[in-house]
């Protein structure tokens, strides 16, 4: 016996399980959504996404006003860090968006169903021993920090993203393990605070997901901020003690070993789809080799009325990209047209200056033996960014030789992930970086790079 029958039940309210439950209640379909937290929100609104960009602003203006604010004849004598008042910004910031989700999901009579979920059949699961049916369960699980080998994650000397958000004092040396979005989103605030930090990254460069060029300049540009790297590196030991850990590196490609001392360890090498204890394989529900759960090109997976979204597919893991499939499959659901293009999912890394992305890097297409154009823009030749002193950075167009409709745009500089967002509609209706140049620009604005950087896939760049 169940208690309660529904149309739709969505497992997980994150960004993909919250707007997924939202959009299938507005489409008329009896929906309701589990979460064990005692908020809803899932890791990006309590741990992850929210409380981090809330740090990263207000270590970016104790910073400028340390630093940056003489330059424009503003005047505040000696600055002083009042960390709790920091991390109390940070925690209002974190309570008013998962009450506003609380808020969404009563006004659109969605359940909360409080508790874990561990699936009992095909179209049952149970949450805090009580069983509910629904015709249709969207798995929206999210994921776990990865773990690595040797370096145990226990929150308190060693931490993951959700401690570093939450470390008691500025640490003397803090060392990030991974050169990713979070690694270097979390060392830029602790940098920005007063710490010394050391990005170890088993790659060769940071951001490797992202264009080259971008990679590169964004290096650049953080280690002239102070952050410092290990590239080709690999940890393969961390022994924590009550004063800190000790870790042990050795190179990539084989060598001698060193040690390397800190305060704390940031581990940031990625995460892992969260379907442990979800009870997946007493329904026979098929998982990939990373532990992904297959789905078919409409979020089904082989079992007859599953279906999975956002980080336990294929895919990358941004909130955005699981927003967009929670509401392609609600409106399916309801007997729509979902549809996501997956070609123009942004990308954005919200250290300072930024670096954002949408479609295809330079080496994806050289890659796939593609032809095409490039069109490049320094923000040193804006206006706007020389008003700011925010001249770090540029914009890069790619296009189709042949065609010229745009393939990808990259951004690295002030306010680039807010920029990105123009790019990803152009791509959206199928652009040519020409029509991208023909649209009048507002002056004067960061986005007119865009515009210029667009001219110059075409040799006629005006202000350079």
């Amino acid at each position: 016996m169940s208690d309660a029958t529904y149309d739709v039940i969505v497992i997980g309210s994150g960004p993909g399980g919250y707007v997924c439950a939202i959009r299938c209640a507005q489409l008329g379909l009896k929906t309701a959504c589990v979460e064990g937290r005692e908020t809803l929100g899932g890791t990006c609104l309590n741990v992850g996404c929210i409380p981090s960009k809330a740090m990263l602003y207000a270590s970016e203006k104790y910073e400028e006003a340390r630093d940056h604010l003489g330059a424009f004849g503003v005047k505040v004598g000696k600055v002083d860090l009042d960390l709790k008042a920091l991390m109390a910004h940070k925690d209002g910031v974190v309570k008013a968006n998962t009450g506003g989700v609380e808020f969404l999901f009563k006004k659109n009579k969605i359940d909360w169903l409080k508790g874990w979920a561990k699936f009992t059949a095909k179209d049952m699961v149970e949450v805090a021993g009580k069983s509910y049916k629904a015709k249709n369960i969207i798995i929206a699980s999210g994921s776990d920090v990865a773990p690595l080998k040797g370096v145990e994650v226990d929150e308190d000397r060693i931490v993951s993203s959700t401690g570093a958000l939450a470390l008691p004092g500025v640490p003397k040396h803090l060392v990030v393990i991974g050169g990713g979005y979070i690694g270097l989103e979390m060392g830029s605030v602790w940098r920005r605070l007063g710490a010394e930090v050391t990005v170890v990254e088993f790659l060769d460069r940071i951001l490797p997901g992202m264009d080259g060029e971008i990679s590169k300049q964004m290096q650049r540009t953080l280690g002239k901020s102070g952050m410092k790297f290990k590239l080709a590196t690999k940890v393969t030991g961390a022994k924590a003690s009550k004063k800190g850990v000790s870790l042990t590196l050795e190179p990539a490609r084989g060598g001698d070993s060193e040690t390397l001392e800190a305060d704390y360890v940031l581990l940031a090498i990625g995460r892992k789809p969260r379907t442990e204890g979800l009870g997946l394989e007493a329904i026979g529900v098929e998982l990939d080799e990373r532990g992904r759960i297959k789905t078919d090109g409409h979020f089904a997976t082989n079992v007859d009325g599953v279906y999975a979204i956002g980080d336990v597919i294929v895919g990358p893991m941004l909130a955005h990209k699981a927003e967009e499939e929670g509401v392609a499959l609600a409106e399916s659901l309801a007997g729509q047209k979902g549809h996501v293009n997956y070609e123009a999912i942004p990308g954005v890394v919200y250290t300072w200056p930024e670096a954002a992305s949408v479609g295809k890097t330079e080496e994806q297409l050289k890659e796939e033996g593609r032809e095409y154009k490039s069109g490049k823009f320094p923000f040193t030749a804006n206006g706007r960014a020389r008003a700011m002193n925010a001249t770090d950075g540029f914009v890069k167009v790619l296009a189709d030789k042949k065609t010229d409709r745009v393939l990808g745009i990259h951004i690295m500089g002030a306010e680039a992930g807010t920029m990105i967002a123009e790019c990803a509609m152009a791509m959206e209706f199928g652009a040519s970086a020409e029509d991208i140049a023909r649209t009048c620009h507002a002056h004067p604005t960061l986005n007119e790079a865009v515009k210029e950087a667009a001219l110059a896939v075409d040799g006629r760049p005006l202000h350079i």
